[in-house]
């Protein structure tokens, strides 16, 4: 598998190296410093992203070509909703597993794929059980 950001490889196995070399009283310190390093990796990714998505959409508006949705969410609020969730997964899966075992992995990721199903019915209407008001209702 070929590691798509080489830095955070080094510092992947910076870590286990580390883990070893210290062994299990650090581990738990380890992995949380090196999740910290992830997860600023990814607020950095995804804060790229959503920018580039705002000045997407500001173009549109400014050409006077299309108006931005009202009530849907954008992409990057969408894909970053998602992303953190993903970086959250990981330490609730862990509390889960080590407080419950296997009852509490699932119930950690119930609750995980719940939270994003609710936001995801956030953009859609019919899903929510209301339908947007035709014309002809007027």
């Amino acid at each position: 598998m070929e590691a798509r950001d080489p830095e955070l490889k080094k510092e992947l196995d910076a870590t286990l190296h580390a883990r070893k070399e210290l062994g299990d009283d650090y581990e738990s310190a380890l992995v949380e410093s090196f999740l910290e390093k992830v997860e600023q990796r990814l607020d950095g990714t995804v804060d790229r992203r959503v920018r580039r998505q705002l000045a997407e959409q500001q173009m549109v508006v400014a050409r006077g070509s299309a108006k931005p949705p009202h009530n849907q969410s954008s992409f990057g609020e969408r894909f970053g909703f998602g992303a953190v969730s993903l970086v959250l997964a990981i330490p609730l899966s862990a509390i889960g597993v080590a407080n419950a075992g296997l009852k509490g992995l699932i119930v950690a990721w119930l609750g995980i794929v719940g939270v994003n199903a609710v936001h995801a019915a956030h953009g859609m209407p019919w899903l929510r059980g209301k339908r947007e008001k035709a014309h002809w209702d007027d």
